[in-house]
């Protein structure tokens, strides 16, 4: 268990990290990363000022519970549980976390 837990977390940073490498368009905005190996929480925060207006989002926020990879939050439009798949986690260890678990159940990945 401990190796997948280890092949996840390198997955969750490697995504986070080249999010994290693109700069948002006429922004002051900065790109942080919050990783929290012991606990495993992975999220990416972006803080700063948009014209006159402070801005502290969180695009994307991500645990691992039980051994999967559970997304909390994805305000993108990218399709992460598919990039996960092409990085060799299997749908069966993803859990769309922000969906109720009756929606859950309608989708291709895990209930819990």
């Amino acid at each position: 268990m401990e190796d997948k837990i280890t092949k996840y977390q390198n997955i969750l940073i490697d995504f986070l990290t080249t999010q994290a490498s693109y700069r948002v368009a006429n922004t002051q905005l900065e790109n942080q990363l919050i990783i929290d190996k012991e606990n495993h929480h992975y999220q990416l925060l972006r803080v700063g000022f948009r014209d006159d207006r402070f801005v502290h989002a969180c695009p994307f926020h991500f645990d691992i519970k039980n051994g999967k990879i559970w997304i909390q939050q994805n305000r993108t439009d990218i399709e992460v549980g598919e990039i996960f798949k092409s990085m060799g986690v299997p749908a069966s260890d993803i859990v769309i976390g922000f969906l109720s678990e009756k929606y859950r159940e309608l989708s291709d990945y895990a209930v819990s």
